[in-house]
């Protein structure tokens, strides 16, 4: 593919994502395939000779679409929330079109300094203390994860390496591998499945906080439980709180845990993957409130072999901060999306959701045969039939046979809970929510 080409086939392309947008609702949103249904539609080996565009996208139209999940249908109430958007996208061709590897400030200075920027603006946009922004000293300053599953390992791995030189400090002698035996992490019974393989992958135990009524974990909870562990000779340094929870978008009380953890040496680490955003409405901050003290991720994973050197090696140095050596320049996509809506268009957005959330509770309590499982607070709405779990299953089992909409379930306090994790008003649509003629709570 030439220059000319790229043109041409790149402004198609524009086009066809921008008529899959229009027209998404019109599609199955969960696809209706088997596993397996792929393999036999394609060869079985790579091409020798090469082939045309036009012959490519015939085949992700008669081979790809039937097996997609519309992610950003509205009718995907499943999982969560997907992120995406025009800007988004844009920003996205760009990073591929620069195509640079940002592993150090010498890689790609403007692809370093613009994600340590974006991090300093989201920080502001949440309100958070200036300890934890990067501005102009380089005392604070956060770094794009891949995902939430991999910023909680990396927390994890660095509270751990943190803990083994603070108990290595008063004991020398005492080795890496009997300080990991003792090492007990926790986090909250609602929290993802990610918090609990963080701790698998890092090699250390962790305990699952009880919660109460609202499914929140609470101070003294966890105050007894360090302290039985304690007693038993482990080493508590590690609490994951979750504000937004999968099952019930929970909120842990961190303005009881924070002091907690603070007094007892522990790493408090917050996964916000769901409800982080809220938090740039004023109305919604209140949730954040009780994060005060940040830690350091900076020492944890350095290692510089000569060939990364360069002369202004304490610049931007976010390959430390993850996993991955090479990093995307993803940074142009937040510059992208916070430009091009503003914080006024992102917190209308947001707010849109958790209103469209409230209409269906509203809708959902009308009905006496189903009943509301959790309080609403953002855009995630507990629902189940009044009866048998059996019942709530077959529910189920049929919404995702009709394909009009998809959703997945939870388990709250035992009990199976279809739920409609979320309400999407896309970019793409006006966002109106109607009792009939197509949105979602009318197929509910």
């Amino acid at each position: 593919m030439d220059i000319a080409e790229f043109r041409r086939h790149g402004k198609e392309m524009v086009d066809y994502v921008a008529d899959y947008m229009e027209n998404i609702e019109e599609r199955r949103v969960c696809p209706d395939v088997q596993p397996g249904y792929l393999r036999s539609m394609i060869p079985a080996e790579a091409p020798i000779e090469p082939e045309s565009y036009e012959d490519v996208m015939r085949d992700v139209d008669r081979v790809v679409m039937p097996g997609i999940t519309h992610w950003q249908s509205p009718h995907f109430h499943a999982y969560f929330p997907s992120s995406s958007s025009f800007p988004a996208m844009l920003g996205d061709i760009l990073s591929g079109g620069i195509a640079c590897v940002g592993f150090s400030w010498a890689s790609s200075p403007a692809c370093t300094e613009l994600e340590t920027v974006m991090m300093d603006w989201l920080g502001k946009l949440v309100n958070l203390p200036e300890d934890f922004l990067a501005g102009t000293n380089g005392e604070g300053g956060g770094v794009i994860q891949g995902t939430a599953s991999e910023a909680t390992l990396m927390a994890l791995l660095a509270a751990r390496c943190k803990v083994v030189r603070r108990v290595q400090e008063t004991d020398a002698k005492r080795s890496e591998a009997d300080i990991f035996s003792k090492l007990i992490a926790y986090t909250s019974e609602q929290a993802h499945s990610s918090v609990e393989r963080a701790a698998l992958i890092g090699g250390v135990a962790m305990r699952k906080v009880p919660t109460d009524d609202n499914f929140s974990v609470r101070g003294k909870t966890l105050e007894k439980m360090v302290a039985e562990d304690k007693a038993a000779g482990l080493i508590p340094f590690f609490f994951c709180a979750t504000l937004g929870t999968t099952a019930s978008c929970a909120f842990d009380k961190i303005t009881e845990l924070g002091p907690l953890c603070n007094a007892e040496n522990i790493w408090m680490h917050i996964d916000a993957a769901y409800a982080g955003s809220s938090f740039i409405c004023p109305e919604f901050r209140p949730l954040l409130n009780g994060v005060e003290k940040r830690a350091d991720l900076i020492g944890a994973f350095n290692l510089d072999p000569v060939y990364l050197k360069h002369d202004n090696q304490e610049s931007g140095r976010l390959t430390h901060w993850g996993i991955p050596l090479g990093r995307r320049f993803r940074a142009l996509k937040i510059w992208f999306v916070l430009r091009m809506y503003g914080l006024s268009g992102l917190q209308a957005y947001i707010r849109k959701h958790v209103e469209l959330a409230k209409v269906f509770e509203s809708l959902v309590r009308e009905d006496k045969r189903f009943e509301i499982c959790a309080e609403v607070v953002l855009g995630l709405v507990c629902f189940r039939l009044k009866g048998s779990d059996e019942l709530n299953e077959a529910l189920l089992k049929e919404i995702t046979r009709v394909g009009k909409i998809h959703m997945v379930p939870c388990k709250l306090r035992g009990r199976f809970v279809p739920a409609l994790r979320h309400l999407r008003a896309g970019p793409w649509s006006c966002g109106t929510s109607r009792r009939r003629g197509g949105t979602s709570p009318s197929y509910v």
